[in-house]
This record gives structure tokens, C-alpha cells and sequence, in this order.
């Protein structure tokens, strides 16, 4: 039997007409071979426009000044759900969800601040406690001399937990939440996650029907801080339709879900891919300051937020027309070296850490970063006292998406 040719992705890049140049196809970044085709745009055409893919025509952004430039000319270049919404993919017209992040001012401003307490310094404060306590507890289970799944035991499970604790439901129930997140961003495949859009709506339907419940307990009792009770309790939320907070659950269930468990997945494959940088953790365990806003720059959670024009507009040089879909490459723009000294590696003492696209930038700037940056400072300060190391020990597997950057299995070891 023949084995599989491997393919040449630097030449493929390097030789592909800049024209039929696709840069959004799920293999990409299911097999990690990304990099040589943005890198090439950045440098040949930075706004590049991409006639026929899976998912239609659309314009790449692909560079970090061009990036913050598009981000923050959100009166051209729109989220709002009813011309598109936030991702490359279309959604038929009536199954499109609106919710905040995919919302222009003053909507967008209005619901964002119903949910913003959740993250004011004081509840974050508050949580510490509670994400250490859950984190030891969750460490102190993991096995030693055997091969595990470094993202169900950890990544999926200290993210689902400290979840449940935002919405204030049961932890037994922990788990339906990455169920219902993955079922939201998962492309429909034989196979997959789900098969076919009806599979996903009755997925949101079980949700919104558990969070109903939720609902109507809490708008006839005094306000809490909880996220169901303060989008029942806040102005511009608590007269939503059931298909306004279905959209909202999936923002905040994906947002508080996918993004740091990715990361807390990410963080143990590059110490063990970048062997000095985990040798430079261990002799200073201060330098967790610093790798912690490198691991989610070097992971990018989300790969991209997409846009819609509104109106005819000449952006870098490019005449882009109203209607046309707008991609902005978060992981392309967290790769220029242009912006970010050589940023290939990864650097846990890298100065200014911050600057990087993951959460976005602007008026759509991740609400949770803050309490994803402490959920893995806590974690690496715990693992640190307890283990010497953890070694991966087989490879990774990636999700098959274009917007997800995530890791689905990592197997690895506890020596001792």
C-alpha cells in the first residue's frame, strides 16, 4: 500500500495564483498548514479578495495594522446578524441569531453593558477563589504514568465548570454546555457534531428551553450576579424574544467556552514544542504573567471575525463594494512580523505580551478577556506547584473549522 503523499504547503503557497489563493478552507487549519498562505498574502496582497470558496466570495484582511483598521470602522464594515453576522459562513436568513457581538452601536453597547458586571473587578475578585478551588480539585484527580486527554480532563472541564458557576446552574449539568457550544460552531459533516442545520436547531432548541427555566426563576426575584438574572434584569435585555437570547446563550456559552479552553489546550503543547521556554517557566514561575497573554496570541481561539460592508469603500488601496463579505484573519494579524518581533516562536517573557489581536480590538473587544487571562494564570501557577512537568506524548488532533482554532485531543503524561 502506498503512503500518503505529504504536501508541499510552503511551495503550494509560494506557487498558487494569487487569484485562486483560498485561505479559508477547514483542512488548513485541522492539519496546522496554515501559515505559508497567510504569510504570502500579508506580503502580496494584505486585502485580497477570493472569488469562489466553500463559503462564497469573500475579502481577507490579513495584516495587524489592517486588521485594527477594519475594526474600527465599524459604521462601513457591520456585525449586525441580518447582513451576515461574525463569521465567514452564511446561515440561512431564518435561522441567523442576533446577539450582541453580532450587533452595531447603540445595540451593541446596550446589551454588551447588561452582561459587563460579570467581569468588573470585584466579581472577578470574587472568582479567584472559587477558579483556584476548582482548579486543585481538578488537578489533584488527574492520573500519574498514564496517557490521558489533556482537553477533556482539563481544558473542557475547568472552562465548563467555572461556566456553570457564571450562569449559576447546577454542575451536574456542567457538560451540556460544551455540547451546546461545540454544536454551535461545528460545521455540518457526516459524522460530525452535527449532520445537517436541523440537528443544530434542535440542539439551540434544548438549550434555550433549559435557560427558559432559568429565565423565568430569576426575572421575579431579586437581581444577582449571574448572567441569566442580569440579561432578565437589564433594560436592554430583558425584553429579548426567545430567538434574541438564544443568540446571546450561544455568544456568551462559545465566548466563555471555546476561547480558554483552546488556550489552556495550547499552552501545554507549545512547553513541550518550545522544550527552553518550559525550562525558563520552571526556574521563574513569575514569567506566568507574561506567558499567559502569549499562549492565547500564539493559539488565537477564534481565527477570524468576518464583516459586511455597508456601503461602497476603497480600503488599502482595495475597492470593496457594499455587501461584500469581509474576513478579518486574527491568526494571520498575530503572525505579522510587522507588528510583533519574531512571531513564529513562542516567547514566555515576550515584552508587551498584550499586543495581540485574539480578543479583537474596538467596540467588539472580548467582554471575558480578563477572566480568561486569570482562569490559565491560576491554572499555571497550580501546575507548577505540583508537577515537575507534563510531557505531551503523541500528537495533537485539531478541529475541522475555519473559525474555531481548536484542540479536540491531547495526549499526555504526568511522569511520577
Amino acid at each position: 500500500m502506498n503512503a500518503p503523499v505529504q504536501l508541499d504547503h510552503a511551495e503550494i503557497a509560494a506557487t498558487t495564483p494569487l487569484d485562486k489563493l483560498d485561505v479559508s478552507d477547514p483542512a488548513l487549519f485541522r492539519d496546522d498548514v496554515w501559515y505559508p498562505y497567510f504569510r504570502r498574502l500579508r506580503r502580496d496582497a494584505p486585502v485580497h479578495y477570493c472569488a469562489e470558496s466553500m463559503f462564497g466570495p469573500y475579502w481577507s484582511i490579513t495584516t495587524y495594522k489592517d486588521i485594527v483598521q477594519a475594526e474600527l470602522a465599524h459604521k462601513v464594515f457591520s456585525s449586525d446578524s441580518s447582513l451576515g453576522g461574525i463569521t465567514i459562513r452564511d446561515r440561512q436568513k431564518d435561522l441567523r441569531l442576533p446577539m450582541f457581538i453580532a450587533m452595531d452601536p447603540p445595540r451593541h453597547d446596550e446589551q454588551r453593558k447588561a452582561v459587563q458586571p460579570i467581569v468588573a473587578p470585584g466579581n472577578l475578585a470574587k472568582l479567584e477563589h472559587i477558579i483556584r478551588a476548582r482548579v486543585c480539585e481538578i488537578l489533584d484527580e488527574l492520573p500519574r504514568n498514564e496517557t490521558f486527554n489533556w482537553v477533556d480532563k482539563v481544558s473542557i472541564e475547568l472552562t465548563v465548570s467555572m461556566l456553570a458557576t457564571l450562569f449559576d446552574l447546577p454542575q451536574e449539568d456542567r457538560r451540556k454546555l460544551s455540547y451546546w457550544s461545540d454544536c454551535a460552531t461545528a460545521l455540518p459533516m457526516p459524522g460530525g457534531i452535527i449532520e445537517n442545520e436541523a440537528q443544530r436547531e434542535a440542539a439551540f432548541a434544548e438549550m434555550l428551553a433549559y435557560f427558559t427555566t432559568l429565565w423565568n426563576a430569576r426575572v421575579n426575584a431579586e437581581p444577582r450576579p449571574d448572567l441569566v438574572s442580569m440579561l432578565a434584569h437589564a433594560p436592554a435585555t430583558r425584553d429579548m424574544s426567545p430567538r434574541e437570547f438564544m443568540g446571546n446563550l450561544v455568544l456568551l456559552i462559545v465566548g466563555g467556552n471555546d476561547t480558554t479552553r483552546n488556550s489552556i489546550s495550547g499552552g501545554m503543547l507549545f512547553l513541550n514544542q518550545f522544550p527552553e521556554e518550559y525550562a525558563k517557566l520552571r526556574a521563574n514561575p513569575a514569567l506566568i504573567e507574561t506567558m499567559v497573554p502569549e499562549i492565547i496570541r500564539y493559539q488565537t481561539p477564534l481565527s477570524h471575525m468576518r464583516r459586511t460592508a455597508t456601503a461602497d469603500v476603497e480600503f488599502a488601496g482595495q475597492k470593496i463594494r457594499a455587501g461584500d463579505k469581509v474576513v478579518m484573519w486574527y491568526i494571520s494579524g498575530n503572525r505579522d512580523d510587522t507588528a510583533i518581533e519574531e512571531p513564529d516562536r513562542f516567547i514566555i517573557d515576550r515584552p508587551r505580551p498584550r499586543q495581540h489581536l485574539s480578543f479583537g480590538f474596538g467596540i467588539h473587544r472580548c467582554v471575558g478577556n480578563r477572566l480568561a487571562e486569570m482562569q490559565l494564570k491560576i491554572l499555571w501557577e497550580e501546575i507548577l506547584k505540583r508537577f515537575d512537568r507534563i510531557e505531551v506524548v503523541g500528537p495533537e488532533q485539531r478541529v475541522y473549522s475555519t473559525f474555531v482554532h481548536g484542540i479536540t485531543e491531547l495526549p499526555v503524561r504526568i511522569p511520577g
